[in-house]
């Protein structure tokens, strides 16, 4: 029979996505009840709505949470600031730890957590959500398969729209002030897209060098733009652009080329995964469902990883590596230097 656990949210009035881990966790089985802290009680309600009877205690705070409770895993989703002190205390009462990302505003932040982490036994994993994708998993074994051959290089688009960031609601968020948020496009949505290069090719980027900007105007400390080159461990070269350039929606590319062949994969036009193999030139179509993704695959897989003694949707190592990475990108950015990347 497999077993249930009790998961702990630890979250406050700047937790993000939380209808999404609220829908996850009512849908998962192997969930048998949520605790909450949510101090003000700004995500309450929402909570009782939408966990209905799985959801058994609320609480003012995670300190109060922890005297009372026992939880298998913490669900951590909050500012980036904030996070660290949370996830510490998680880690503390021996709690596995599922964490929005950046979750932190440093390496220096975050390598103690993932070094506690690993004395105790216990995940640190980031949700990075797009892992779980059935487009993504497919490409990955492709790729792991040999089917692309020794892989030449990467390159990554990722866009989203420039008018979130000119509304006053956002003006006033964490999200865009750097001392709370750690970074804008490239540590909340750009973080996406690197950390799936390295999954997919399973090779860790090992220096980074590029900029970073603020083109729209916006009265925010974060920015809006963002252009990298990467060298990854197995010698190929990479480079993403991102940035939040549109009137609306995403544009996002991944493209792999290998000396066999190459893969694309273009998500928001609906061409989530197309591949060639140099020995017949056709171009492959992946035709399996893209369900499910989002936020409730990534949510079981780390649920899975408490229960059943699974891997975790990242591991601590993994997480500490796009960490390190994103962070390495904005001190090349400032800096105007090549920055190598820590592979321990």
């Amino acid at each position: 029979m497999e077993k249930r656990i009790t998961v702990a949210v630890l979250t406050n009035e700047t937790g993000a996505h939380l209808s999404a881990y609220f829908t996850a966790l009512k849908e998962i089985k192997a969930v048998k009840n949520v605790v909450l802290s949510d101090p003000g009680q700004t995500q309450a309600e929402a909570a009782r709505s939408q966990l209905g009877s799985k959801l058994t205690a609320v609480y003012d705070q995670p300190e109060t949470l922890f005297q009372q409770e026992k939880p298998d895993l913490a669900l951590v989703t909050m500012q980036a600031r904030q996070a660290p002190q949370a996830i510490n205390l998680a880690l503390e009462n021996g709690c596995h730890v599922f964490s929005e990302k950046p979750a932190c505003l440093s390496v220096q932040q975050f390598e103690p957590l993932v070094q506690k982490a690993e004395s105790k036994h216990l995940h640190l994993s980031l949700a990075l959500a797009n892992r779980m994708n059935p487009e993504i998993l497919f490409a990955r074994s492709l790729i792991q398969g040999g089917s692309l051959g020794k892989i030449y290089g990467v390159e990554m688009t990722l866009l989203a729209d420039q008018t979130r960031l000119a509304r006053p609601a956002y003006h006033k968020s964490w999200y865009a002030h750097k001392d709370q948020a750690g970074g804008g496009f490239l540590s909340w949505l750009g973080i996406h897209w690197i950390d799936l290069s390295m999954y997919l090719t399973e090779s860790s980027i090992t220096d980074v060098a590029g900029f970073t900007a603020l083109v729209g105007g916006q009265p925010i400390d974060v920015e809006d733009s963002a252009a990298f080159s990467f060298r990854y461990a197995a010698g190929f070269l990479g480079t993403l652009t991102a940035g939040y350039y549109l009137k609306q929606g995403y544009q996002s590319m991944i493209k792999i080329w290998g000396s066999q062949g190459w893969l694309e994969m273009l998500p928001f036009e609906e061409r989530h995964l197309e591949w060639t193999l140099n020995h017949n030139g056709k171009t492959l179509k992946f035709d399996k469902s893209t369900e499910p993704r989002g936020y409730t695959p990534a949510v079981e897989k780390a649920v899975s990883a408490v229960a059943n003694d699974q891997d975790p949707l990242l591991t601590s190592r993994e997480s500490l590596r796009i960490i390190r990475t994103i962070y390495a990108c904005y001190e090349a950015a400032q800096t105007g230097k090549s920055q190598a990347i820590p592979q321990s």
